[in-house]
């Protein structure tokens, strides 16, 4: 059985276990903020037609400029992406047939792109038993023989932040053995942007960090990211980079996103309220759930996850599976935060299925 390598594929997903697709589904496999794009993208929509028109700014602008002063760092220190897909293979490019440290269970994309690249991977297991925190001493004795290591913060699929602390030791080992840090911020801003290490990459010239516009901002089909790093990184990277490959309709929007302080404030309160009623769900129902930072959490019910994921689809209900997560193998399931009334739902759905078992 091949699941999908990534959520919000609904119809691949039930094509893969040859089951008929309901004509409703309740997609909580995907983690984009469950309010939808922001109102001034829709208010906007007219103008950022005529973008059409036009060849793209190269640089991605005025997203990059956006970007900049958002952060309050150089445009120097910025390379806008098409997602971070895109990104995280313009870097898997830079380590090609080099050593680079991955820490599982962690977004599965990571490995595929360097596997394309066809770089050297070492695998260090974060401890199920330890809550898959991040094992900075076995990260600190690896790092000697890597060019890279991957760090997703907070973690993708356990939505586990690493504390500074955490962050500063590694960061501080690497920097001694000249191993580069990629540090994904794909869900920090479902934090607080003072969580984000952005602000010292002046500091630490081996660190790049990426960041995606998807999540936040609910705009997956646009494609949009950035890098921001030292600028000679950047300028290294951008290289491998075709032309226009950020388009002129995603740059404009990025940075209307930019501009949505109160739509973002919104969107981690309602992520904190949703997360912990379904944390004290699950736990109230004899699951082991992880702590989590982001806008979705990971669970293991005490019976069959494998069963209860099934079960659900049936009813419609669509979970993330952990299947190409290592470390995870099938006995977690991840559920991201949607509206308040979709969360009720999949609580009573649930509730019935436990009471059942």
């Amino acid at each position: 059985m091949q699941l999908p390598e990534h959520g919000a594929n609904s119809t691949r997903l039930y094509e893969s276990l040859n089951l008929v697709e309901p004509e409703e589904v309740l997609d909580f496999s995907e983690n984009c903020n469950p309010a939808g794009m922001p109102l001034s993208i829709t208010n906007a929509w007219p103008d950022l037609i005529s973008k059409l028109l036009s060849y793209p700014d190269p640089d991605g602008q005025p997203f990059k400029r956006a970007v900049a002063q958002f952060h309050g760092i150089s445009e120097l220190q910025v390379l806008v992406g098409n997602g971070a897909a895109e990104l995280l293979s313009l870097l898997a490019e830079r380590y090609r047939g080099k050593r680079v440290v991955l820490i599982d269970p962690t977004f599965s994309e990571y490995r595929a792109t360097l596997e394309a690249s066809e770089a050297e991977i070492i695998s260090i297991q974060a401890n199920e038993a330890e809550n898959f925190r991040l094992p900075v001493s076995r990260i600190q004795d690896n790092l000697p023989r890597a060019a890279a290591i991957y760090l997703c913060t907070p973690n993708n699929p356990t939505g586990i932040l690493p504390s500074m602390e955490e962050l500063i030791a590694v960061i501080h080992a690497a920097e001694t053995s000249g191993t580069e840090v990629v540090l994904d911020e794909a869900f920090i801003d479902f934090v607080d942007e003072k969580h984000s290490f952005i602000h010292q990459v002046e500091t630490y010239s081996h660190v790049i960090i990426v960041r995606s516009m998807t999540k936040m901002y609910a705009i997956p089909g646009i494609r949009l990211g950035y890098l921001v790093a030292h600028p000679e990184i950047i300028e290294n990277v951008k290289k491998q980079a075709p032309h226009w490959h950020v388009n002129g309709l995603a740059a404009e929007i990025g940075m209307l996103c930019l501009q949505e302080a109160s739509y973002r404030e919104r969107a981690i309160h309602h992520a904190e309220v949703e997360r912990k009623k379904m944390a004290d769900f699950l736990r109230a129902h004899h699951c082991r759930v992880i702590d989590s930072a982001a806008n979705y959490l990971v669970f293991s019910p005490k019976l069959n996850a494998r069963q209860l994921y099934q079960d659900l689809l049936r009813q419609g209900i669509v979970l993330r599976h952990s299947e190409n997560f290592r470390g995870m193998d099938g006995r977690w399931l991840r559920v991201g935060m949607k509206s308040e009334a979709m969360m009720e739902r999949l609580r009573e759905a649930m509730a019935k299925w436990f009471e059942q078992q």
